[in-house]
């Protein structure tokens, strides 16, 4: 993935491929490797896979909410010069996918998201995180998966340095606030845009029952299931993430 990382300006970003622009945003805790089984399978079907690293931690608290970051990503956008996009979201960010959605819809050709948050916010962690509490956090990082072996202890790591920074506490707790504020339920009904919804059966994070809220609320969703699948199915099935994905695209003649 390294050789594939640039920096340009404000901007830290994957790129890789040419073609149709795939905009990829990842969550709170996620990270650009969360998605390498779509950064290296798409480029190869002539897409242009693009995963900015997002602000999360760095922007001020004023702008730490989720609809300053869909700016952000509006303004990344521009900055490369993309006409339309594709945009690709798990947990917030598929919020800020579809904040940006009802914001810039003229920018968003087709929208995908995957253990969305924007419509329960226990997204976020009802008791988050105890600083300071290992085990606590091994269990929380692991209860994210179907399969707790994917919670390598580097993951774990990350989330637990996260959770002991005082000022990523605050800039999470205060993303979490802003998850809730912006809740999309008013929204989704007056957005058009195509959108794939791929969810794990067994996401107990934003669980089955939001996805079929998604799929009800939107107008031209289709939902997609993973079995044996907890909230991030682009890093616990990759190929099977990316066949549904392939497929979906290839419908839409996106």
């Amino acid at each position: 993935m390294d050789k594939h990382y640039k920096k340009e300006g404000k901007y830290s970003y994957f790129e890789a491929g040419e073609g149709t622009p795939i905009v990829i945003l990842h969550g709170l805790m996620g990270g650009l490797s969360n998605f390498d089984g779509v950064a290296q399978y798409f480029p190869t079907k002539g897409y242009k896979v693009v995963i900015p690293d997002l602000p999360i931690y760095t922007q001020s608290i004023l702008k730490t909410n989720v609809k300053s970051f869909a700016k952000y990503v509006k303004d990344f956008i521009t900055f490369k010069g993309f006409d339309k996009v594709i945009l690709l979201g798990n947990s917030l960010g598929g919020h800020i996918a579809l904040y940006h959605t009802k914001l810039y819809p003229e920018k968003v050709a087709g929208l995908v998201i995957t253990g969305s948050s924007g419509l329960y916010e226990s997204a976020m962690g009802d008791s988050y995180p105890r600083r300071g509490d290992y085990e606590y956090i091994k269990k929380k990082a692991e209860d994210v998966f179907y399969d707790p072996k994917i919670a390598t202890p580097e993951l774990i790591d990350e989330v637990y340095a996260t959770a002991n920074d005082r000022i990523k506490l605050i800039k999470t707790l205060t993303i979490a606030k802003s998850a809730i504020r912006h809740n999309m339920a008013k929204d989704l009904p007056k957005m058009d845009v195509e959108t794939c919804i791929i969810w794990g059966k067994n996401d107990s994070v934003t669980p089955p029952n939001v996805a079929e809220e998604f799929d009800k609320l939107l107008p031209n969703s289709t939902l997609y299931w993973i079995d044996k699948c907890g909230h991030a199915a682009m890093m616990e099935h990759p190929d099977e993430f990316n066949e549904i994905l392939e497929k979906w695209l290839t419908e839409q003649k996106l």
